[in-house]
Order: structure tokens, then sequence, then C-alpha cells
């Protein structure tokens, strides 16, 4: 696919076969991901990715979590919870390390995570694939973080759904540049 048009056509899908995405492919999208561009050549991506029972398992810490901050929800709060990281066949978790050394600054290395994502959503469009990028209070929770690798303070930028469309979309219209740029010339 051209890489114009790939980036003109990629959209959010949420509607997705429960049918697995092979591993080989898989691969391909985490191999896209990280010829993003990041400063000092740092790599400060970190991917989990969860199939099968793995997504029921963070599920399950989702809901306990939920569970633990509100006990007042009613038990169907819980399972929707219980639910979100079924809501497709593969579960990309996107983290970003910390700054390891004084030069690095950390935003650089967001901005570099964020790129990486939609390189492996570009990848993923192009695999014939569909895919959304989602966060919620789950990228934001400790114990999830926890159960995922990562460290309470470190920024879990999303969580990538991945799978293959259950129809078809329409090209996306979304509103042109024009209003949101500004010209300088000498």
């Amino acid at each position: 696919m051209d890489t114009l048009i790939a980036i003109q056509t990629r959209q959010s899908v949420t509607a997705l076969k429960s049918d697995p995405v092979p591993r080989k492919v898989v691969e391909k999208l985490l191999s896209a991901a990280v010829q993003a561009p990041n400063h000092y050549k740092v790599r400060p991506w970190r991917f989990v990715v969860l199939t099968g029972k793995g997504r029921e398992h963070l599920g399950e810490v989702m809901a306990q979590s939920l569970q633990e901050k509100h006990p007042e929800y009613p038990p169907e709060a819980f399972e929707k919870q219980r639910t979100k990281a079924l809501r497709s066949p593969l579960l990309i978790a996107v983290g970003v390390d910390k700054p390891s050394q004084e030069k690095v600054i950390e935003i650089e290395n967001v901005c570099a995570v964020a790129a990486a994502v939609e390189n492996l959503l570009l990848a993923a469009h192009a695999e014939g694939l569909g895919a959304k990028w989602r966060t919620g209070d789950a990228a934001y929770d400790p114990r999830v973080k926890r159960f995922l690798g990562f460290e309470a303070d470190q920024h879990l930028i999303g969580f990538l759904y991945i799978g293959y469309p259950d129809a078809a979309f329409p090209a996306p219209n979304r509103p042109s540049f024009e209003d949101h740029v500004v010209w300088i010339d000498g």
C-alpha cells in the first residue's frame, strides 16, 4: 500500500472478528513500530502483547482495580471492565521508558513512542487489519501497569486493539490542515 494512501485511509476500527492474528504478522507490526525516530537512539518503547488468556488476565486485573477504587459500583460495571480487554483478539499495551540519562528528555521519549504507535497502526492497516488506540483509566492505573511489567510512574500511552475488520468501513472524512497552519515567509 502506498504510504500516503495508508496515512489518508487509516482509521480507528472497533468492529473486529475474533480470528487470531498470526504471530508473524504481529512481528511485522512490531518491526514497523520500532523504525520510529528517537532522540539519542534510546529506543524508549515497551510493548506487551496479549492474546488468548493473557487478555482475560488483564481484564481481571482491570476489574479488580475498579472494584478496589469503587466498591459501591454495581456488579455490571466490574463485568464491563473485565470484558474491555476482550474487544479484539490481539491487544498490545504500549509503555514508555523513563529517561535513564540526564541528556534524555521525557517528552522526547513519549513522542518517539507515539510515533512508534502510528507506525504500528499504519502497518496494521497495510496488512488488512483494523485497529484502535485507546487509553482510559486503566492506562493510568498502577495495578494495571504493575501487571504489565511497568512502574507506577511509567507512562502507559495506550492499548492497541487489533484484529481483522468485521465490516467494511468507508474512507474517513477528516478536516483539512488549512485552519491549523500559519505560514511565515522570509
